[in-house]
């Protein structure tokens, strides 16, 4: 066993144990973080166009704070972006993390060095979780990939701009540079495939033990290996045994990744995003979430049916309940207030407080009330496949399909299978009847014959990728949307269906 194996383990005890002393008081941990905010804040020009001086709890905070996205907050943010200092938070951000957004266009999130420190954290920490609960730390020993943008940045008014992923590389702790996959230069390539190629051509050979990545372009890297050498990943690397992932949800991807490694490893999902690294799995039997309480930002949750009142139900961490879909509000010391992130969690536990990710508040099919969500359309889909264990599923997309040529309005299911079921009307029925026993509305619509039953569009092998290829969204931190309430991607990808 290695150094960084032995040293790993004293230092996972003492993480857990501070971890475990914030979470046995969620009120009090962010009553701090709430104070630590508004005092640290109160002197710019956002806290006094919103009077934090005068704001002593939270019940103040509301009344002076709206919810805001973030095309509603982007007055305060081209501010920042102009250079100009103490808009949002004191003094100017170290870097802004770029995004594309779905209605904003080109996005750019504050990180500041108050900040950067939690992106970096809550990914170590998730890896020392593993360590304590587990007792396996020979992993740190071998080869760590992570398969990410570009960690190249731009300069915009004297501050660094790049995707996050890119920016959180450069915060490597320097122990782990030495075992780092793949190299600076490689991850500078812009063109996913050409990367892609040049990161086998450095891994192939080394001794990988973690290999981190959204499963969709992991899965791409395996296939790729595959073809060229025709072995299973754990002929290809014997001793890999921990996949970290983020991003999306695994369940779609789960059985034809594990297929593609040959045998079942163990994984940690995360919860990164540009504002802030909000939660992991820190249990190995079970894939619920901790919710990090002391990271920086204090949260606040708005009932998912409840999101676009004009007056919705803002609750702080002592006010949820179990089971119910909330969209996840963010104050953060980036300088971001009632910033509505755009994703619905739900929380599974109280002690400590865990959630799972259930979905985008703005992804949703609703073209007749029904309202489907992301969390319910990937639920469906895993029971089909459990009814049809022969069945593999590689990526999917639904929307709806309001003007048919014929017949009523549908919910058209594009899906990529890597294997088909061997009776897919039986298959779709299955889907269809999880959907009518998930979904109440779409159970009325269906009965009431106003929608009629599913329909399953099949597309040849690697539609997706050839789709977001075209789009220019190729690999890095790029997700397709599992559902919409248009045809804007569906008509794009109908060109990618089976014929």
């Amino acid at each position: 066993m290695g150094i960084r194996a032995i040293l790993s383990k004293p230092i996972a005890n003492f993480v857990v144990s501070k971890q475990k002393k914030w979470a046995s008081d969620p009120s009090g941990t962010q009553q701090k973080v709430f104070k630590y905010l508004i005092d640290k804040a109160k002197h710019t020009a956002f806290g006094r166009d919103h009077d934090f001086a005068g704001i002593k709890s939270y019940e103040d905070f509301k009344k002076r704070v709206p919810v805001r996205d973030y095309e509603e907050l982007k007055s305060y943010i081209e501010k920042v972006v102009d250079g100009q200092p103490d808009i949002l938070w004191p003094d100017k951000p170290l870097y802004f993390a770029k995004t594309s957004g779905t209605t904003s266009g080109i996005k750019y999130i504050p990180i500041s060095k108050e900040s950067i420190p939690y992106h970096i954290s809550g990914a170590r920490d998730a890896l020392l979780n593993y360590v304590y609960n587990t007792g396996k730390s020979i992993f740190l020993d071998g080869k760590l990939i992570f398969l990410s943008g570009s960690p190249e940045m731009e300069m915009k008014n004297g501050i660094h701009v790049g995707r996050l992923s890119g920016i959180v590389n450069h915060h490597v702790p320097g122990y782990l540079r030495t075992n780092q996959k793949p190299s600076y230069q490689t991850n500078c390539i812009e063109d996913w495939e050409e990367k892609l190629d040049t990161i086998i051509e450095e891994t192939i050979d080394q001794r990988m033990t973690l290999i981190s990545g959204i499963p969709p372009w992991v899965q791409m890297y395996f296939d790729r290996i595959t073809a060229r050498t025709g072995k299973k990943i754990k002929d290809i690397f014997p001793d890999f045994s921990l996949f970290v992932y983020g991003g999306v949800n695994f369940e779609p991807y789960k059985a034809k990744l594990f297929e593609s490694i040959g045998k079942k490893i163990d994984s940690i999902e995360t919860y990164p995003a540009s504002e802030g690294f909000i939660a992991f799995q820190d249990q190995q039997d079970s894939n619920q979430l901790l919710l990090l309480l002391n990271s920086g930002i204090f949260y606040e949750f708005i009932p998912a049916d409840e999101y676009f009142n004009e007056n919705p139900t803002r609750l702080n961490i002592n006010e949820v309940q179990l089971g119910v879909n909330y969209a996840l509000i963010m104050n953060t010391n980036a300088g971001l207030w009632g910033y509505s992130i755009g994703d619905m969690i739900k929380f599974v536990s109280k002690d400590p407080y865990r959630i799972i990710v259930t979905g985008r508040i703005k992804h949703f099919i609703s073209a007749f009330g029904e309202h489907v969500i992301g969390e319910e359309v990937e639920k469906a889909l895993k029971f089909a496949v459990s009814k049809h264990p022969e069945t593999e599923v590689i990526e999917f997309t639904v929307a709806p399909q309001v003007t048919p040529k014929e017949g009523l309005p549908y919910h058209q299911w594009f899906i990529e299978f890597n294997k088909f079921p061997n009776d897919i009307n039986a298959f779709r029925e299955d889907l269809d009847a999880e959907m009518v026993r998930l979904n109440t509305y779409y159970d009325d619509l269906i009965s009431g014959n106003i929608l009629r039953k599913l329909e399953i569009t099949p597309m040849k092998k690697g539609a997706f990728i050839d789709y977001m290829k075209s789009i220019g969204k190729l690999g890095g931190q790029n997700k397709l949307p599992r559902l919409a309430n248009d045809r804007k991607i569906a008509d794009q990808i109908e060109q990618f269906k089976q014929v």
